[in-house]
């Protein structure tokens, strides 16, 4: 069994990412962001994913960052 010390907790395009990051780090907490299209870009491969991230933080932050993501997309489909 693969455990792992960090959580996904968005998933979207490089805009909304860094809207969601930018939150996140105004609160202290330091986010990871995946973008496995860019990595298969530059490793030659096709991707179905461009332009598409995720992004993770460590499972110490779990629930504040969860409250702020919930926030930031409540604001984000009001819009």
């Amino acid at each position: 069994m693969s455990t792992t010390e960090y959580t996904k907790v968005y998933f979207g395009n490089f805009i909304l990412v860094t809207r969601v990051k930018d939150e996140l780090e105004a609160a202290g907490i330091v986010p990871i962001i995946k973008d496995e299209g860019e990595s298969q870009r530059l490793a030659g491969y096709a991707s179905m994913n461009q332009g598409y991230q995720d992004l993770y933080v460590h499972n110490d932050e779990l629930d504040k960052a969860m409250l702020i993501v919930n926030r930031v997309k409540g604001e984000m489909e009001a819009s």
